[in-house]
Order: structure tokens, then C-alpha cells, then sequence
């Protein structure tokens, strides 16, 4: 079995794109809705994103679980639409991999068969790994398909790892990009640093999932000394839960940020902080990000993409104030949502 990533979408991962985390479509029983699942996927690629995440955080690592047994599903569903498509244009179908060794690679096998051209391997959850368990783990995924990393925050179930762990991890073969969702500017540093002077810091592409600072990330550049000379990196894109909704947008963001002089970076800059806001509304960082992934669905489901804001736990609602919240930034903010271009297209998608 061919573990590799193929040469164009590897060079296209290094140049950067928008990769939108897919949520998950729920009807009021809480069961899957297959209608709206497929016509999230369909806004995703008719929006100009290059790639898409499944079974990650935004989808709800809680599909694993026996009771639901949707993870399988959830990566069909999405690789149908993405083969329907017929892209003639490079796009990165990612799966999201979590848990134990023996899990991670049964979740690998089974992305790689369904089509899967990634894997977004967590480190979240495995309090009791060392780093160095967490390297092997990392090279055992890798011999099946090719790796993205993640660094999921604490605040969600992540675990903070060190500066030597992330330049082990940009050493292994066949990893091609690092997802940095710390929300933390010393712990995303770490990592930008160890990519920058580890061997193949040209091979290793960085994503922002810092979703409270995605423009701060996309146009700062990293800049470092090695063996007496400076050496720089940066993030060339992003894979986002935040871009879940607006992706639209998102994409001629990306391509406007790439082609910015710097007399139009202040500008931009400009919009990061909208942007922040925006993402302070529907992420919820008031309440230690309860309302996250419901206010996700909530914006959706307010275009008509979703048909309920509900998660497959009862618990996890959106928070008090919240909905208040999602309707001042929308209301402030037109330019960075998708609302005319999903009416237009709405029916269509779900079809």
C-alpha cells in the first residue's frame, strides 16, 4: 500500500490553503442527518477550500463511541461528495486519528482505504504516554498514511508537549504538516521553532488552529538563527473550526494575505481583530469554550447549512449570552460571512 502523499497535493499542502473542520449535521432526535452532512461538504468544496478535516474535534470525537458508531459513516459520506465533485484542482481530504496506538491505526487503515490523502493525528488524551511513547506512536501512523500533526489546546483535551517533542515529530519521514491549536503564543512558538531548525523544516508545512489569532499567524514571520545564519518560517494556512462557517471568505482572505505588500499588511491586521471577535462570539471562551462546537453548529444552522445546533451531548448547548453574541457579530461583521453566496446555493447542496 502506497503511504506516500502524492507530489501535487504535497506541494500544494506547502504552499498553503483554507482547510475548513467539518461539524457534524444532527437532526432534534440527535441522530445523523445525512442531507445536511452532505451539504456541508458540498458549501466546503463549492467555497474554493483545498481540503476538508473530518472525525476531527468540530465533527466530535464523541462519533467514536459505541453508542453512536459514526466515525466510519461521517469519513463515507464526506470522500462520496469529494469523489461526486470531480475536482480538476488539488484538494486535501483529511481524517481526523486520535487514541491509543492500536485505535490510531485502525483509524489510519481505515482513512487511507476510503480515500483519505491525511491523517490529523492527536496527541490529546494520552495522559499517560511519555513524548517518546507519543514519537513511536507517530511513526507507526506514518508507515500507513501521511501525517498532519495537531497541537489540540488543554482547555479542549489537549496536553501541553515540549520544544524537543515537536522537532522529533517534524523528523519523522512522512510527516508533512503540523496543525498549531494551542492558543497559547509561547506554546505555538515551541513549535514554529523546532519546525524552523529541525532537517526538514522545508518539507513541514505550519497551519494555524489558532482560532483566536489566525491573521496574527498567517501574516507574522518566524524568524530564528541556525548554525549562525537566520533561518524563517511561517504559516502558510490554516486548518480551522473557525472556518467551518464564512469559508467563502476565508478563501479570498488567504489569497489576499498571500499577495499583501506590506503597506497593506496594517489593513489586514485590521480584520484579524474583527476576526478575533467574531470567533470570541461563537467559541465561547467566556465560558472555557463550552458553547464551541454548538455555536459552530449555531451559525450554520442560522444560514440553513445545519438543520439543529445539537451535539450528540445534551450537555454540550450554547452558553448564556451566546446567541446574543453570535447575532452582534454577525450583525457588525457582513463582510466575513457567506450569507448571499450559501442562498444561492443552498438548495442545491441539499438536493
Amino acid at each position: 500500500m502506497n503511504n506516500t502523499l502524492e507530489q501535487t497535493l504535497k506541494q500544494f499542502l506547502l504552499k498553503g490553503t483554507v482547510i475548513p473542520a467539518h461539524p457534524l449535521a444532527l437532526n432534534h432526535s440527535r441522530k445523523l442527518d445525512e442531507r445536511y452532512q452532505r451539504a456541508l461538504t458540498r458549501y466546503y468544496i463549492d467555497s474554493g477550500a483545498g481540503g476538508i478535516a473530518v472525525a476531527v474535534h468540530t465533527t466530535q470525537f464523541e462519533i467514536r463511541l459505541p453508542q453512536y458508531k459514526l466515525f466510519e459513516k461521517v469519513l463515507a459520506l464526506a470522500m462520496e461528495e469529494v469523489n461526486k465533485a470531480k475536482l480538476e484542482r488539488p484538494f486535501l481530504p483529511i481524517a481526523g486519528i486520535l487514541g491509543p496506538v492500536d485505535q490510531a491505526l485502525q483509524e489510519a487503515r481505515i482513512a487511507k482505504d476510503m480515500g483519505y490523502a491525511m491523517g490529523l493525528l492527536s496527541n490529546g488524551g494520552l495522559p499517560n504516554l511519555t513524548e517518546s511513547e507519543l514519537i513511536e506512536r507517530v511513526e507507526r501512523v506514518a508507515e500507513i498514511i501521511p501525517v498532519f500533526g495537531f497541537y489540540l489546546q488543554p482547555a479542549v483535551g489537549g496536553r501541553i508537549l515540549s520544544f524537543d517533542f515537536w522537532k522529533r515529530f517534524a523528523a519523522v519521514e512522512n510527516v508533512h504538516a503540523i496543525k498549531v491549536a494551542a492558543f497559547n503564543r509561547y506554546q505555538t512558538l515551541d513549535v514554529v521553532r523546532a519546525v524552523a531548525l529541525c532537517e526538514r523544516a522545508n518539507e513541514v508545512a505550519l497551519y494555524t488552529g489558532n482560532d483566536d489569532n489566525i491573521i496574527g499567524d498567517l501574516v507574522t514571520p518566524y524568524k530564528f538563527i541556525k548554525d549562525g545564519k537566520d533561518v524563517e518560517k511561517s504559516f502558510v494556512g490554516g486548518l480551522l473550526g473557525h472556518w467551518a462557517f464564512g469559508t467563502k471568505q476565508a478563501v479570498h482572505l488567504l489569497e489576499k494575505i498571500k499577495i499583501a505588500s506590506e503597506a497593506k499588511i496594517r489593513s489586514v491586521l485590521s480584520e484579524g481583530i474583527e476576526i478575533t471577535d467574531v470567533n470570541a462570539a461563537v467559541f465561547d471562551p467566556a465560558h472555557n469554550f463550552h458553547g464551541c462546537i454548538a455555536g459552530i453548529n449555531e451559525v450554520l444552522r442560522r444560514q440553513g447549512l445545519l438543520g439543529t445546533n445539537l451535539c450528540l451531548s445534551d450537555k454540550e448547548v450554547l452558553s448564556s449570552g451566546q446567541a446574543e453574541e453570535i447575532s452582534r457579530v454577525h450583525d457588525n461583521y457582513p463582510h466575513l460571512h457567506d450569507d448571499i453566496f450559501v442562498a444561492a446555493n443552498l438548495q442545491r447542496w441539499l438536493s
